[in-house]
């Protein structure tokens, strides 16, 4: 994994803890460390969250092999 895969993976994880924030107890974690939802900063790492989220995309189908390429006896 290369190491915008893992910062892109950790940033997701934010958004997705932000979510359950949100949904669980109605508190935007984000918008309230940096100053509400309408901040620059809080914009900023919405819009890095959501890249990060369509980078993500990607890992799903980095290093997939074929099922007819595989090494006999490996699984």
């Amino acid at each position: 994994m290369t190491v915008i895969d893992t910062i892109a993976l950790i940033l997701v994880t934010i958004g997705a803890l932000n979510w359950g924030s949100i949904g669980i107890f109605g508190i935007d974690a984000i918008g309230t460390l940096f100053g509400g939802q309408l901040s620059m900063i809080s914009r900023l790492i919405y819009t890095l969250v959501a890249l990060a989220g369509v980078w993500t995309i990607s890992i799903l189908f980095k290093n997939k092999v074929p099922a007819d390429t595989r090494v006999e006896g490996r699984k």
